[in-house]
């Protein structure tokens, strides 16, 4: 691993390596790699178990293949979490003592990303890639990674995901079969609270002599895309971005509908959030059905597993429910891959790697394990993954096959949006994130003492479901939203 003293190199040799880079400055073709003196470098990322299995193998692929005819060695590390991952890269960048030096990649979401820019630490990808090579990969995902100040590339889309619903089909079915309700009711999230509401109802009924046991029919993991996504889907964009300005915008009418759909079934106990994830709760038989990240299909339950024994399980994959009468639009997350601010030797070689690591067949086959969506825009369909999964023989797990191909379905009938990057804007994400999930969690538990006394929910849910509550609440999220962006 190169020294942190060499993280920066001389705009001199820099300016003549780059005039060679791609043909962009006038050099023709010429490659600053010598396959008889390969260069190396190493990636940080935060992959575990069959993800880093698949990303280590296409590694290998990589310097067996295209990486020894170019002159390029890959060596990939997990950090382990996401956090671990931006923790060792703001180590690395301020020098702490004992950090390690700085990769030549490294993942990373826009936030963490822009605040390196900041820091002048990030190559500028644009330098390294014509118009003709970024026209393959989707708009949107290029736009997400423009975060430099005069807007050049920065982030490298790798693998991108949205958000999809998972159902409990097989304890759906006679729910739905003796209420009525159909799946076209779980499309819109009004339709959802009132479906959880008819669900909790049901199976309260199930123990006449048992009063107030009804249990959740829903939850989400990322309760900041509940936001972000709900309220760009009503026609508002929370964080207005310019110049890596952030102006905010959360009106009273359209944050009432989120209030209404998200924290009054949470008191109320229709909707409910109880282990690390959403999947965890279908697991238990506390959920049956949930919003999460498309690479989280593979986690949903096979069977649900109860202090008195256990049963399998079937599931649907649907679309993440819109608000009645919103744009159809859903999140675009995922971290992509940044190239560190090194000379073009080893900036170039990075995105060598990174655009054979995108290939179609390359993208899909990561895509196939990991459940993260495809970055080019000829790979983002049912049949070119079909394609791909026979002629490489690939076994692919059918929840990560339902997946995907859901999302490509709705592709062309669906907006992807990531907002932009700003100041602060992990810390302003964080209030989306919690300050309400919080105040639910809380009140929830208050309720479920009251019932706990003998009170109806009717009578222990009436003090927190008022206007007057939400009003107090609006005033308290729009403080603490100031307060997170330096207002």
């Amino acid at each position: 691993m190169r020294k942190a003293d060499g993280f920066v190199k001389s705009l001199f040799v820099e300016g003549l390596c780059l005039a060679a880079v791609l043909g962009l400055t006038g050099c023709g073709d010429k490659s600053p790699l010598d396959p008889g003196d390969p260069v190396s470098l190493t990636v940080w990322h935060y992959y575990n178990g069959s993800q880093q299995a698949a990303f280590d193998a296409l590694v290998e692929e990589f310097n067996e293949t295209a990486g020894r005819e170019l002159g390029i060695y890959v060596q990939g590390y997990s950090q382990g979490s996401v956090s671990d991952l931006e923790t060792a890269v703001r180590d690395a960048i301020g020098g702490k003592v004992g950090a390690d030096a700085m990769p030549d990649l490294f993942s990373s979401y826009a936030d963490t990303a822009y605040e390196v820019e900041q820091a002048g630490a990030l190559a500028n990808l644009s330098e390294y890639l014509d118009e003709e090579e970024l026209a393959k990969y989707v708009d949107s995902y290029i736009e997400e990674g423009r975060i430099a100040a005069d807007g050049s590339l920065r982030i490298f889309p790798t693998a991108k995901s949205t958000e999809i619903m998972m159902l409990n089909k097989t304890d759906w079915e006679p729910f739905a079969a003796a209420t009525g309700l159909t799946l076209a009711d779980l499309e819109t999230m009004e339709g959802v609270t009132a479906a959880a509401e008819a669900y909790y109802e049901w199976t309260d009924s199930q123990t006449p002599d048992v009063p107030e046991d009804g249990r959740a029919f829903y939850g989400r993991d990322a309760v900041a895309n509940y936001f972000l996504i709900g309220m760009q889907q009503l026609g508002v964009e929370i964080f207005q971005v310019e110049n890596g300005k952030v102006t905010l915008n959360v009106p009273r009418e359209e944050l009432h509908r989120l209030w209404e759909n998200y924290y009054v079934p949470m008191v109320k106990g229709y909707f409910g959030a109880y282990g690390s994830f959403r999947s965890d709760d279908v697991k238990t038989g506390d959920l049956l059905a949930y919003t999460g990240s498309t690479s989280s299909a593979m986690y949903f339950p096979n069977q649900v597993e109860l202090e008195d024994g256990s049963y399998p399980i079937d599931y649907l994959v649907m679309s993440a429910p819109v608000f009645r009468g919103g744009r159809h639009i859903a999140v675009q997350q995922g971290a992509g891959m940044v190239v560190s601010k090194s000379d073009a030797r080893h900036e170039y070689a990075a995105v060598e790697f990174l655009k054979w690591f995108t290939e179609t067949e390359n993208n899909l086959r990561f895509g196939c394990v990991s459940g993260y969506l495809p970055v080019r825009r000829e790979a983002a369909s049912v049949s070119e993954l079909d394609r791909v999964i026979e002629e490489q023989g690939l076994e692919v797990a059918p929840k990560t096959y339902d997946c995907l191909t859901t999302v490509f379905g709705q592709m062309e009938d669906m907006t992807l949006y990531a907002n932009k990057s700003f100041e602060n804007g992990t810390a302003a994400r964080k209030v989306l994130e919690y300050h309400l999930a919080d105040k639910a969690a809380e009140d929830r538990a208050a309720v479920e003492e009251a019932l706990a006394q003998g009170k109806s929910l009717e009578e222990a849910a009436a003090d927190y479901v008022t206007e007057e509550s939400f009003e107090v609440w609006y005033g308290a999220f729009c403080e603490a939203l100031k307060q997170a962006v330096g207002e």
